[in-house]
């Protein structure tokens, strides 16, 4: 069976504490966004996967029943930062199972100022031992040590190093990720922020960890999204032709022993995961990356951008950095990789991040993305990754 997206809906992300709103207010703005893109009421959904990190068990249900007490099954979601996607796959299993006809993925991320930890509980060195993430930075350490920057920017930070060294990446090749995604999101009113910068400004920024700095790094933020998937019978009985979007193919790997035997940590943050998730996405959906016309990928350091382009075949290993300095990645290059922002700059919180991309892809393919439009785009390619680790890659078209 065939499953696709006819509503999505997000707030604006923002900084932590910057709104006086709770998570249940931001997952109520989302979701009836959702629905009313899709002109459906909130009584026909069936299953409602709600991702999150942060807030406690049953937060999904707290959330979901501001939409509504029709009594249908809430599923409590959290799969560190690709937790917005795996609702999202939640949500289309259930319905090319054939279990359900409507499904409501929400997910959502209310959040505190300052740097993550390890893990989602913000772990620090101490407790790294009794951490889900142990065993990651447990490489990491051995062969970079360990700082006292944070430890998400150390691990991604020695990542970079490490794609220095062997390629021949500089720093100006990571600055011009952020500096391309910062001003996507210049167009993006639901972005945490519209600045844009120079790569200049970019390398001057303060050094979270070398090479990475400030706006290289994505921020902590508040912010909800929603994405309503379909069975083919309800979008015929519902004439939803106008706006369903397929989900084409769809993948989720988890990490392997290639993620740990190089001791390397390009392989420890997830390019292993990502890379054998977008084979199976390729090989089930019968497209390539040469098919795809618009991308949102998992940039939540500027180095994991550069990672994804080779694990998505978009480059050859070592090439990343020259495609994002040829201009290959941004509008009239080869593909318009994050014309959201990315989560450098339209903010990452975690519940919602992969949603959101969700969403921005739908506007995309349906051509309803205003001035950040990709022209002629028909394939979308998301990208959401989750340390501990999770990798999903989901085919989308028109």
């Amino acid at each position: 069976m065939k499953s696709y997206i006819v509503g999505v809906g997000m707030t604006k992300f923002e900084k932590p504490e910057s709104r006086d709103w709770q998570y249940w207010d931001m997952a109520k703005e989302a979701g009836a966004a959702a629905l009313a893109d899709a002109g459906v009421d909130y009584a026909l959904v069936q299953q409602v996967p709600v991702g999150y990190c942060f807030q406690a068990s049953t937060a999904g249900q707290r959330a979901a029943y501001e939409l509504g007490l029709s009594g249908v099954p809430v599923y409590n979601v959290n799969n560190n930062c690709a937790t917005g996607s795996t609702a999202l796959m939640m949500a289309r299993q259930f319905v090319e199972g054939g279990l359900s006809d409507c499904v409501l993925a929400l997910g959502f991320e209310k959040m505190k100022r300052g740097a993550l930890g390890g893990g989602a509980d913000g772990a620090a060195e101490g407790s790294f031992k009794t951490s889900p993430v142990a065993r990651h930075y447990g490489i990491m350490a051995a062969g970079h040590g360990f700082e006292t920057s944070p430890p998400t920017a150390q691990i991604f930070g020695n990542a970079a190093r490490e794609h220095m060294e062997r390629y021949g990446t500089t720093p100006a090749q990571l600055a011009a990720v952020a500096a391309k995604n910062h001003r996507h999101s210049a167009d993006n009113p639901n972005a945490q922020f519209q600045d844009v910068y120079a790569v200049e400004e970019i390398l001057a920024a303060k050094e979270i960890h070398a090479p990475l700095t400030k706006l290289q790094c994505s921020p902590t933020s508040d912010g909800a999204a929603a994405a309503l998937v379909v069975s083919e019978r309800f979008l015929v009985a519902h004439g939803l032709h106008g706006k369903a979007v397929e989900i084409v193919a769809q993948a989720m790997t988890t990490d392997t022993e290639e993620s740990f035997a190089s001791g390397s940590c390009i392989d420890v943050v997830g390019k292993p995961m990502t890379a054998a998730a977008a084979r199976q996405v390729y090989e089930g959906s019968g497209l390539g990356i040469e098919d795809v016309d618009v991308v949102e990928l998992h940039d939540c350091f500027s180095i994991n951008e550069l990672l994804t382009y080779e694990a998505l075949g978009m480059c050859e290993d070592g090439a990343a950095g020259k495609l994002v300095e040829s201009g290959a990645t941004t509008y009239g290059g080869r593909w318009v990789v994050n014309p959201s922002g990315g989560l450098i700059s339209k903010g990452h919180p975690l519940g919602a991040t992969g949603l959101a991309q969700a969403a921005e892809l739908v506007w995309q393919l349906r051509g309803e993305a205003g001035p950040r439009q990709v022209p002629g785009a028909r394939v979308g390619l998301a990208h959401n990754i989750g340390l501990g680790g999770a990798a999903v890659v989901t085919m989308l078209r028109r």
